[in-house]
């Protein structure tokens, strides 16, 4: 008997118990990453996650110096992948790591809370979730209903408003999802630079799919116009102007997101923000498909006082009007009149295809006022859902404004894959094709200079989890070590 050998597979043995221990105890070790929708049936959450936010928007209510800030973001908005984009915040004193959906399309920064009911305690997109605790940070403060954040949001005091109370937020989405909770004022990080008070919503109760742990995050980022949100809160401070930007990269993950005015690429494709909305709305006047027009309604793009083409990062596909989507879907199609379609959870139209998209379907162009265009190619509105099967992502909206106009949103379908600005000090908003792998310039307005804003792609195991798994592998190359030594 071969006493070495057997010593030697008795620690291996013990090495690899120990290994798995490690990784149960630990409970955030991600390894593989599983993406957040996978298969048919996540078709229907990622469906959901849409709806969600599109109730949101039908039912949405009305000086010094300043600094480019460089805020880290992670996760694509591939359907079949993450299906969203997330950054991370550093919050209260001392600081701690927040993940947060990054979303254009509303107002407040929320996260969820200790106290919260209902509110996930794992996520499956492979981050590690936080609950904020007012009363564990040296900085934090309540907001109370009679100070000038609450007044201002709610256009006046709410009725019973005494200096004791609380100032509320309840949002309810469409799909019957909700989320409520109080606002309360402390240190936000958003780089090493940029830090500042801020009024953010603290989550005490979620429902519905925001207690679910397949797209569970620790809160929302919202990038609206609202004086709520953050981007207002830091201009109003004097800490940045009034204009951001992002490149969604849906290619390798993660991106770019800045705030301040890009100067390097120069973006000349720009056109103007409807006027009194309260999200980022445009006009849309045409649209090509294959170099051809498609024949629509003359009004069909009518702004007055509609609400035009909405342009939402928190969405993750592109709704078209019925009467708009049903002549694009043909003239896409008809390029492969061969191609046998089949209806996916009732809603998305797959097909089973071999060769190159870009080379087999139409590439499709939006046309805005003042004459800007955005292209959209077959590789970014066909999504691969496994091996040969693709799907389109474009979707009938079905669903009708407030005064009974249909709506037009795009989501990251449209908007990956490109360098997105919004410049809320001219009221307008542009775009143009980017590798959103690479960087951009942002002027740095305290200092005068010009400062270089990389891509980012936040990874899906936190600093904790990787930090414990670089110790163990050094344990496991001291043992192993001991053992050469001994034989």
């Amino acid at each position: 008997m071969d006493l070495g050998k057997t010593t030697r597979g008795a620690v291996l043995g013990c090495i690899l118990v120990l290994f798995t221990l490690v990784l149960d105890a630990s409970g955030d070790f991600v390894f593989p990453v599983h993406h957040k929708f996978k298969g048919h049936r996540s078709l229907s959450a990622l469906k959901a996650h849409d709806a969600r936010r599109h109730g949101r928007i039908l039912a949405s209510a009305g000086p010094g110096s300043t600094s480019a800030v460089d805020l880290e973001i992670g996760g694509d908005g591939h359907p079949s992948a993450t299906g969203l984009y997330f950054a991370k915040l550093g919050i209260g004193s001392p600081s701690k790591d927040y993940f947060v959906q990054v979303d254009t399309g509303s107002d407040i920064l929320w996260v969820n809370c200790i106290d919260c009911t209902n509110c996930p305690k794992k996520s499956d997109i492979g981050v590690k979730l936080t609950l904020y605790d007012p009363k564990s940070s040296s900085t934090s403060q309540p907001v109370t209903c009679d100070q000038d954040f609450c007044t201002s949001k709610y256009s006046g005091q709410l009725p019973g408003c005494r200096p004791t109370l609380l100032c509320e937020y309840d949002v309810t989405y469409g799909d019957g999802s909700a989320t409520a909770g109080y606002f309360v004022k402390d240190n936000v990080e958003f780089d090493e630079r940029t830090n500042g008070s801020m009024v953010f919503g603290c989550g005490a109760k979620q429902s519905g799919q925001l207690g679910k742990s397949s797209e569970a995050l620790d809160g929302i980022l919202g990038f609206g116009q609202a004086n709520s949100s953050v981007i207002s809160q830091l201009a109003a401070s004097g800490k940045v102007r009034k204009q951001f930007a992002h490149c969604l990269d849906n290619v390798n993950g993660g991106g770019i997101f800045a705030i301040g005015e890009v100067v390097q690429p120069k973006v000349k494709n720009t056109t103007p923000l409807v006027p009194k909305q309260a999200h980022y709305n445009v006009a849309m006047e045409a649209i090509e498909v294959g170099g051809d027009v498609v024949q629509l309604p003359t009004d069909i793009f009518d702004t007055g006082d509609k609400e035009g083409t909405i342009i939402d990062s928190g969405t993750t596909l592109a709704y078209l009007p019925e009467e708009v989507y049903q002549p694009v879907m043909s003239k896409i199609f008809a390029s492969q009149p061969d191609l046998k379609l089949h209806t996916v959870d009732e809603q998305f139209k797959c097909f089973q295809y071999s060769k190159s998209v870009d080379d087999g379907f139409p590439v499709v162009k939006f046309h805005f006022k003042n004459s800007a265009s955005m292209t959209v190619y077959p590789r970014d509105y066909l999504f691969q859902l496994k091996d040969d099967v693709w799907c389109s992502g474009w979707q009938s909206s079905g669903m009708k404004s407030g005064n009974g106009d249909s709506m037009t949103l795009l989501g990251d379908l449209v908007l990956s894959n490109k360098l997105v600005i919004y410049d809320l000090e001219n009221q307008e908003i542009g775009w143009m094709d980017y590798n959103c792998s690479s960087s951009i310039k942002v002027r740095d307005e305290k200092s005068g200079g010009i400062d270089t804003i990389g891509a980012h792609n936040l990874s899906s195991a936190s600093t904790l989890t990787i930090g414990r798994l670089l110790k163990f592998l050094f344990l496991i190359s001291s043992v192993l070590l001991q053992i050469s030594s001994l034989y």
